[in-house]
């Protein structure tokens, strides 16, 4: 081969590689930390309907979160098993516990305790939902003595209103899923969720109305146990370059979720 066409093969070279960074290898340190049992236990909370879904004939999960994971063990060059989860209580528990490498879910005080995160992939609403004849017309209704409000135990917005709330009373149930049927059941005031839980669940449940505007914004965002120094540092740099890439927009348009913000960079 000429030397200008090799020289200029080799150019060519580098600049694709360059350019397709799903090829560029993780730091040894990061694979050993981050899959201590040769593989990338992921735990999918399928309970959020912005993260994942669970068909209900295969079992099988999709999602942005399932999408992530798939990409981060083929960076870090490791067979992946999905863990799925219809609560993110239960991720969490799963990180703690170290039954798993890797979850998705929001970042909050309590859970720091136990987890280290990356910075926020999306950003989502919580907000409220009440029946049409409700008395009650804004979120600022909303704590008021006598008032109950339907939670998920342990989701982050139960811990933001257990922080938030002064007057009314929170009823939990187990999954983000059974907050609209416990609300109905008990008659309830208030149900409180992720926004696209809530307005699937309206589907399904008439007689319902969303409160205008957000209680909360929830940042969601991948975590790891404590302790995996040079993991979560590889992950935190890996969700920067899926949200700049535009892979979580392209994912998020692909399972069809929308009113989701792709969360800015870090800073």
């Amino acid at each position: 081969m000429p030397r200008f066409a090799s020289t200029l093969f080799s150019i060519l070279l580098l600049t694709a590689c360059s350019m397709n960074p799903s090829q560029t290898s993780a730091p040894a340190s990061a694979v050993s930390q981050l899959t201590p049992s040769g593989k990338l236990r992921a735990a999918i909370n399928y309970g959020n309907a912005v993260l994942a879904r669970r068909d209900a004939s295969t079992g099988e999960v999709s999602g942005v979160s399932v999408d992530l994971s798939r990409e981060l063990a083929k960076r870090l060059g490791v067979e992946l098993e999905l863990l799925p989860f219809d609560a993110a209580n239960k991720s969490v528990e799963a990180i703690k516990n170290k039954q798993a490498d890797i979850a998705f879910f929001a970042i909050d005080p309590a859970r720091g305790v136990d987890t280290d995160y990356t910075a926020a992939y999306v950003v989502i609403e919580g907000t409220y939902v009440v029946r049409n004849d409700s008395a009650i017309k804004a979120n600022a209704d909303v704590d008021k003595a006598g008032t109950h409000i339907a939670v998920a135990a342990k989701s982050a917005y139960d811990l933001f209103l257990t922080r938030e709330i002064k007057q009314a009373t929170l009823e939990r149930t187990v999954t983000s899923g059974g907050v609209i049927d416990m609300f109905i059941e008990k008659k309830f005031e208030v149900a409180a969720g992720v926004k696209q839980q809530l307005e699937k669940d309206m589907k399904r449940v008439p007689g319902l109305r969303m409160l205008d505007g957000r209680f909360m914004e929830i940042n969601q965002a991948m975590g790891t146990s404590k302790g995996r120094d040079e993991g979560i540092q590889y992950m935190r740099a890996f969700i920067e370059e899926m949200k700049a890439s535009g892979f979580v927009a392209q994912a998020l348009e692909r399972h069809k979720i929308e009113g989701v913000a792709v969360a800015p960079a870090a800073r």
